[in-house]
Order: structure tokens, then C-alpha cells, then sequence
């Protein structure tokens, strides 16, 4: 079955915020499984999850 393993184990999908600390908070508060601590990169604020398949997504917040 390939629900959950369409990328082999790597980020192929993006979630975009305006406000990153109060969509993590909330998603932590909701019971969302981040795999990836939040780290600020140079394009952003980024951290990984997992939905209900083991697809893993980037919560990101873009700096422009």
C-alpha cells in the first residue's frame, strides 16, 4: 500500500502560516506529531509533522 510512503520518508508537502508560533501551538494543543522541532532557517520558520497516513508536511512560515 503506498498511503503514507508516496515520498519515501521525506517532506513533499507544505503548510504555509502568517503566524507560526500560534499555528504550532495550536496544532501541539490539538494532538499533531511533529517529528521536527522548529527551527528558523534562512528562507523562514519551519518545523515537520505527520498527518493520519505518515505523510510528513512542513508547518513554514515564509520571511519576505
Amino acid at each position: 500500500m503506498a498511503v503514507g510512503n508516496q515520498s519515501g520518508g521525506r517532506v513533499f508537502l507544505f503548510l504555509e502560516t502568517d503566524n507560526f508560533d500560534q499555528s504550532y501551538h495550536s496544532m501541539l494543543e490539538n494532538g499533531i506529531s511533529f517529528v521536527r522541532e522548529p527551527i528558523v532557517e534562512s528562507y523562514g520558520t519551519v518545523a515537520v509533522f505527520t498527518d493520519l497516513y505518515g505523510n510528513l508536511w512542513d508547518l513554514i512560515e515564509r520571511k519576505f
